[in-house]
């Protein structure tokens, strides 16, 4: 069983409150309003679209070119980034590990939709988060493996 300190308990709370921001961004605004949602480090290390993205620039720059090809095809898609299980370890007071499982839902369009859905993945999410000179946790590092997808 995990033993905290009040101070990080307090801790774990605002680490999974900037991972469920991060999951409301992609699920609310595609990830195109990352830098507004303050959820990432300047300097993040981001695994998405199968390459690491060095920096919320290059990070946004992704997001960014992903919704350009959506909307010259079949438009943005209406995602859910469901969260679970979600576990904090802490390296020191200034940096924490989270794991947690994703099921991740989309589907071109805006819903709500009338199919039946599937999940598209469910993944293992490694993070790590770091509290910066503000005082505020953001991710640092971002990671995921899917262990089963849509075929």
């Amino acid at each position: 069983m995990a033993k905290f300190t009040p101070q990080q308990a307090a801790d774990v709370l605002a680490i999974k409150q900037v991972v469920y921001e991060w999951g409301d961004e992609l699920d609310i605004h595609n990830g195109l309003e990352m830098r507004k949602a303050d959820v990432l480090a300047e300097d993040v290390a981001y695994n998405v679209g199968g390459e690491w993205r060095e920096g919320l620039q290059a990070v946004e720059a992704f997001y960014q070119g992903r919704a350009e090809a959506l909307r010259a095809g079949a438009g943005l898609m209406t995602m859910r980034h469901i969260i679970t299980s979600l576990r904090v370890s802490f390296d020191d007071a200034d940096k924490a590990s989270v794991g947690y499982l994703l099921v991740f839902f989309a589907a071109a369009g805006e819903g709500p939709f009338d199919t039946y859905c599937d999940p598209l993945a469910v993944a293992d999410v490694k993070m790590e988060c770091r509290r910066d000179a503000d005082g505020e946790w953001r991710i640092t590092r971002f990671d995921s493996g899917q262990i089963f997808r849509r075929g």
